[in-house]
């Protein structure tokens, strides 16, 4: 199939066009602001699918919206006419529409002038309102203000929050890019004349706000969002492609002695915490046990032996591990256990535990194995 999209190198279009690669669809006509009419025309002679994603948000006169958003519709709609081309063609709108401002005004025009053209040729039409889209690639100051607060956030700049419960309404940018996806197979969402894309998250500027910090917090207190919420799952995302290019990595506390290591990589409220265990070699580290805690032990590194012995019995019982055959050694409660390192180079383990730990109560307690 041969695709125009227009707006191209905009925020929508880019995520569009290297997700229809993705999907190997090659044949994709990329029109933006620095093509020329000419290719505009050679484009509308033979495209079977149109995204229209081109557009004017924030011109320096209000007279821009017009011209941007209707006039240059006006202009392919005309490409088309000139060829009988009566392809589908999808149009970014916007919620706006339902509002009386310059933006809202122009994007109704256009609407408008989109339903006229499919009732005067015939094509299908589908316009798309959509909310306020955010994710990778949005440009701050321009596009939405989740991304100027994420790039803010993320770069060590101040933001400007007027209004903490002024309430908005979201799509995240992979949504947008499937639901066109789904249109261009002839399964758009469509409702009441419009198409929409779901799912639409209602949510609190301040609560935004506060998400943002602690993404941005997490990488002191080793945490990870919850990512069960979907909205912060894709906010998290969005917020780190606003890293600066010099701030990918980050350093861990490395608690350090004469027997090795160990560092907190992870923590989270619900999921227990990951940490990284270094064992020097002949090094026998542990001799605890705990009530309820337990945990799981990978070797990852090294080779080495992991010793139980259940409290109020004799018995010991071990397990040879090594890093040349993965295996994960759970730890269940009422064990006392140790982990020694049995070759001549230091052996480094994934230690997980099923809670953060609490030194106000940390469930461990001293005895030889």
């Amino acid at each position: 199939m041969k695709i125009l999209v227009t707006g191209a190198k905009g925020f929508i279009g880019k995520n569009l066009i290297i997700e229809l690669k993705n999907q190997n669809y090659t044949d994709i006509y990329e029109y933006d602001i620095d093509s020329s009419l000419e290719d505009l025309d050679n484009y509308a002679k033979d495209c079977e699918f149109v995204f229209h994603l081109a557009g004017v948000n924030r011109p320096k006169d209000p007279k821009e919206f017009l011209e941007g958003n209707f006039g240059f519709t006006s202009i392919l709609l005309e490409k088309l006419k000139k060829y009988k081309n009566t392809c589908t063609i999808m149009i970014s709108s916007s919620i706006q529409a339902l509002l009386d401002n310059p933006y809202g005004v122009s994007k109704k025009a256009g609407e408008d002038l989109m339903f006229e053209y499919s009732n005067e040729t015939g094509a299908k039409v589908l316009v798309y309102r959509f909310e306020n889209v955010f994710g990778k690639w949005c440009r701050p100051n321009y596009n939405s203000a989740v991304a100027t607060f994420s790039y803010n956030i993320a770069n060590d700049l101040p933001i400007t929050l007027n209004d903490p419960n002024v309430v908005m309404k979201l799509i995240y940018i992979d949504d947008v890019v499937e639901e066109l996806i789904e249109a261009i197979k002839g399964n758009p969402n469509i409702n009441d004349m419009f198409c929409h894309v779901e799912p639409v998250h209602t949510v609190k500027l301040g609560q935004i706000v506060d998400l943002l910090y602690s993404f941005k917090n997490s990488r002191e207190n080793c945490s990870i969002p919850n990512t069960e919420n979907s909205f912060t799952k894709k906010l998290y995302a969005n917020y780190l492609s606003y890293l600066p290019i010099d701030k990918f990595s980050y350093g861990l506390k490395m608690n350090i002695d004469h027997r090795g290591s160990f560092t907190e990589f992870i923590k989270t409220p619900d999921r227990g915490q990951v940490s990284i265990n270094i064992s020097k070699p002949r090094i026998v580290k542990g001799n605890h046990w705990h009530h309820t805690k337990n945990e799981k032990f990978l070797v990852v590194s090294g080779k080495g032996v992991i010793r139980f012995r259940k409290i109020d019995e004799t018995e010991t019982i071990e397990y040879n591990v090594s890093g040349d055959i993965l295996q994960v050694v759970d730890i269940p409660p009422g064990y006392t256990h140790n982990i020694e390192n049995l070759g001549d180079n230091d052996m480094v383990t994934i230690m997980w535990a099923n809670e953060k730990y609490d030194p106000e109560k940390p469930d461990t307690f001293f005895e030889e194995v």
